[in-house]
């Protein structure tokens, strides 16, 4: 007699999860002309501590450490990380039309290099604290965006990271709301 193996199951479907952003077209992706200077400022929201990496990184982790007990959340988790990989792919688009290249490094106008790393995630033990690391997190991509916004002279790149903070921003009032239901229940 043949022994049936046993599975073990994930309690949590995936399927149909879709990027949680805002319902806006993105600008086209062009540039004024090639700008080294701002291809490198880009690599900070690119793979810098407070980059679009980071966040995917930290996003995946949080769905990935929720999936068992909260359904719901673990799946919401996982459509805001699918936007963040859309601001990471539109970020590399911009880099690489600015003449940039493509990787994990940051570089710094002094032209030290830093590479993006897990040391840059917050990994708190609770659903709570997750989502209020979240929105920590969110909070500092929309200033530093603000910031590089200020400082780029080129409307078709800040027409971009624009774009991007309207989904930045959509997303604390989604984690904001998320972090009442969880106090509620």
């Amino acid at each position: 007699m043949q022994e049936k193996e046993a599975l073990i199951s994930s309690p949590c479907s995936f399927a149909g999860v879709k990027p949680i952003m805002m319902d806006l077209p993105y600008p086209p992706m062009q540039v004024k002309e090639k700008n080294l200077a701002y291809a490198q400022m880009l690599s900070f929201d690119y793979c810098g501590s407070v980059s679009e990496m980071t966040a995917i990184a930290q996003y995946i982790n949080n769905e990935n450490r929720l999936f068992c007990e909260r359904c719901p959340l673990a799946k919401t988790i996982l459509g805001i990380a699918m936007a963040e990989m859309i601001h990471l792919q539109k970020l590399g688009e911009l880099i690489h039309l600015l003449g940039g290249s493509i990787d994990f490094l940051a570089k710094h106008q002094n032209g030290r290099k830093s590479m993006w790393t897990p040391e840059y995630l917050t990994i708190p033990g609770n659903a709570r604290n997750m989502l209020l690391a979240d929105i920590e997190s969110e909070k500092a991509a929309i200033n530093q965006y603000r910031m590089h916004e200020k400082m780029i002279r080129d409307p078709h790149i800040n027409a971009v990271l624009e774009r991007i903070v309207k989904d930045e921003e959509y997303h604390i009032l989604i984690l904001r709301t998320l972090l009442n239901e969880l106090a509620a229940s």
